[in-house]
């Protein structure tokens, strides 16, 4: 046989019609609707029979053997069509046995084909009455059990997965935020959800064909018999009972031909809504969970044999009871096997951490830490409905957008020692800030807006910008923001404080590793500025990687964002060759950014002088700052000192501390009009009033006079004066 199909080439032949498989199915669709107005020949209407048997059973044991419902996403429409391939062969059969021009009822047995006879006399066994008992019992079973079954079942699959939908879709969003997968991973698994929607909600109408074609059966049925003997009594001429039985043979083989198909698709249909996506067959899942519990199949075991002495045939029961007593009996002796391995492989494993541990592993250093104290760890665990690893997700995309700082992967663990609500934040395993946070409770902040204090709670002050707060019951969550406070949960505080502290020290958190990531996405989108400033293989660049780090660590010192790193480095290019102080490289660098710092304090406010009259408001960019008196720049300057290899201030402690006091003052009243806290000052002393103040308040900014974009307008609310620093010299004086 095999000689002989490679002699024909039939494997050729076989892949040649594959190349037009996308003809097959309208092919098949034309000839269908040809069936319905064409006369067919007993012997093709055999061949079409046989069809619909094979595709049933074809259908059914694809159902069976796939792992998961997307795997026959064509499922639905497979099931349209095939009820309407049944339904034309419904038409096609009757006019076979209703307009067969034959003469006596012998002859007319047969003019339906040989498959609706063999269905009428083998599978009935030559009874009329057992026919139409198998074909009623075989309607009822599939129209009340199966199909209503499956239709309920396809409307609340198709239900609850649209309703999951925002879930998952939120569950990727975060795995893929977190680093746990790629955006190609991503991707397929939006793509599954999109499937797995439209695959339900396609299955929920489908199923109604499915019922549909079940009372089509019965109603063509009772038409077949009815107008077969009205032909062959008024027709025919023949006797009453011979009309009778005639046509109901052939109409119970060619109900029992259709239905029986019909039958099994019904059950493929219930078996594929019903099935979850795993990474077995039906056939494995159904024999690995049935004979995974040995206690239930050893109990089942007694039971038959139990029932062997109640009168019941001994055989069948006992020899079923032994083959379920072996089958516990080996399901046990794995699960023992297994458990034993489970023993060592923890022994073992206990025996590797008591070992001496790597020198490397004790030298490792976490770049970025949360501990957390055991009454935190519900804020962590999703299994709690903790959410702080999906606003720590958030938080990356933050600093990404923000600042262009990708932030590195925060480890948290929980520490026993400290107290159930604290927490630690750690950079590079040192401690840069703390707090506290109450998971059932939450904080009430009072920004200067309160009415009035809140009665109750626990006072305290917010963790990342020092407000007046109180931590309150969930009940009072209504009542203080009636009276203006902010009110947030535990997660937000620890999350906010979070940001603040990566953002005053993001300068700490970018290694030569992370420099170098961003160097690597910046050749792919501008090669040649790379080469030309970076360098490329044996090119020597005008900086070196170290030197950028140190640039971009100036700009983030400052939370200056990073993201434009195009302009960095072209800016770097233009003034790397005629100095190396870093610290002036970062001023021109800023200078180059300039429109991006100023926009980080600008406020749009009334043009008051534009509206006046008009119905349409418009609005001002305007930069709300503190200025210096140039005499006491002069002074600061004078402390500056400027070599080749940098540049460094000298002020006196004394000195710089009442510079420091008297610009406080003046950013006070700056704050509490609702401004942020900028500085204004000359390029050559920006730096060293910047480094001044970052001790005592680091969100403060400093802004050289070159950064102020064009077209927005600079409001000074005070000058810092040279005279009023000297009257705090001389109040100190005095006062000694």
């Amino acid at each position: 046989m095999a000689q002989l199909a490679s002699q024909l080439n039939i494997p050729g032949w076989i892949n040649k019609i594959g190349r037009y498989q996308q003809l097959f199915v309208p092919i098949a669709f034309v000839c269908l609707l040809g069936v319905i107005v064409v006369p067919l020949w007993p012997v093709v209407m055999d061949m079409l029979v046989a069809t619909n048997i094979a595709l049933a059973a074809l259908i059914l044991l694809t159902t069976i053997y796939v792992a998961s419902p997307l795997e026959f996403s064509v499922f639905p429409s497979l099931l349209l069509a095939t009820t309407l391939f049944r339904l034309v062969l419904n038409i096609a059969s009757t006019r076979l046995i209703l307009a067969a021009n034959t003469t006596s009822p012998e002859e007319a047995t047969a003019v339906a084909g040989k498959v609706i006879e063999s269905f009428a006399s083998f599978v009935t066994g030559g009874s009329l009455i057992v026919g139409l008992i198998l074909f009623v019992i075989l309607i009822i079973v599939q129209f009340v059990v199966i199909t209503k079954g499956a239709t309920r079942i396809s409307e609340v699959a198709a239900r609850f997965t649209l309703d999951a939908m925002p879930g998952k879709q939120m569950a990727i969003d975060a795995d893929l935020n977190a680093g746990l997968i790629d955006e190609k991973s991503a991707r397929k698994r939006r793509e599954d959800i999109a499937q797995e929607a439209d695959f339900y909600g396609a299955m929920d109408g489908a199923a109604k064909f499915v019922r549909g074609d079940a009372i089509a059966g019965i109603i063509i049925t009772i038409i077949n018999i009815l107008g077969g003997f009205a032909i062959g009594v008024f027709e025919k001429q023949w006797g009453f009972s011979t009309s009778l039985e005639v046509f109901t043979k052939l109409t119970i083989g060619d109900g029992l031909v259709s239905q029986l198909p019909s039958f099994v698709i019904s059950i493929a249909a219930g078996l594929i809504v019903t099935r979850s996506s795993g990474k077995y067959d039906l056939g494995t899942e159904l024999t690995r969970q049935l004979t995974g519990r040995w206690m239930a199949m050893a109990i089942t075991a007694c039971f038959l044999a139990m029932m062997a002495f109640t009168g019941l045939p001994a055989t069948p029961l006992l020899v079923l009871a032994t083959l379920l007593g072996v089958g516990a009996w080996v399901v046990r002796g794995n699960e023992i096997k297994a458990e034993q391995q489970v023993v060592k492989q923890e022994k073992a494993k206990a025996e590797k951490q008591t070992a001496e541990v790597p020198v490397e592993q004790v030298l490792a250093v976490d770049l970025l830490e949360l501990e957390v104290g055991y009454g935190l760890v519900r804020l962590v665990d999703t299994g709690q409905g903790g959410t702080l690893l999906d606003r720590i997700s958030g938080i990356r995309r933050q600093l990404a957008g923000d600042m262009g700082l990708v932030m590195p992967p925060v480890r948290i663990r929980d520490n026993i020692q400290l107290a159930p609500t604290d927490y630690h934040i750690k950079i590079r395993g040192n401690s840069v800030a703390s707090g506290s946070a109450h998971p059932n409770l939450f904080m009430a902040m009072d920004s200067g807006l309160a009415s009035q204090p809140l009665e109750g709670g626990i006072k305290t002050r917010e963790p990342a910008f020092g407000l007046d707060a109180v931590w309150i019951e969930p009940g009072q969550k209504d009542q203080a923001e009636a009276l203006n406070y902010t009110v947030v949960d535990a997660t937000s505080v620890v999350a906010t404080h979070l940001t603040e502290v990566v953002k005053n020290h993001a300068s700490e958190l970018l290694n030569r590793e992370e420099t170098n990531n961003l160097i690597t996405q910046l050749r792919e989108k501008a090669p040649k500025l790379c080469a030309e400033v970076l360098g490329e293989g044996d090119k020597v660049g005008l900086i070196k990687p170290g030197e950028l780090q140190k640039v971009l660590q100036n700009l983030l010192r400052e939370r200056v964002p990073i993201r434009d790193l195009e302009t960095i480095i072209e800016t770097l290019g233009d003034w790397a060759p005629r100095t190396k102080d870093m610290d002036v490289l970062t001023e021109y660098v800023r200078n180059g950014l300039r429109r991006t710092i100023c926009n980080q304090y600008v406020q749009y406010v009334p043009d008051d002088a534009n509206n006046i009259g008009s119905d349409v408001q418009s609005t001002v960019p305007k930069l709300f700052c503190v200025s210096l008196d140039p005499a006491l720049e002069d002074q600061i300057n004078g402390f500056i000192d400027r070599s080749a290899e940098g540049s460094t201030v000298s002020i006196p402690p004394a000195v710089a501390t009442r510079i420091v006091t008297a610009i406080l003052q003046e950013l006070q009243q700056l704050i509490q009009a609702g401004h942020p806290p900028v500085v204004l000052a000359s390029p050559p002393v920006r730096a060293a009033v910047r480094s001044l103040l970052e001790p005592h308040l680091a969100m403060s900014a400093v802004l050289g006079y070159n950064e102020v974009s064009k077209g927005v307008q600079v409001q000074s609310v005070g000058m810092v004066q040279l005279e009023s620093v000297n009257q705090q010299q001389q109040a100190q004086g005095v006062g000694r």
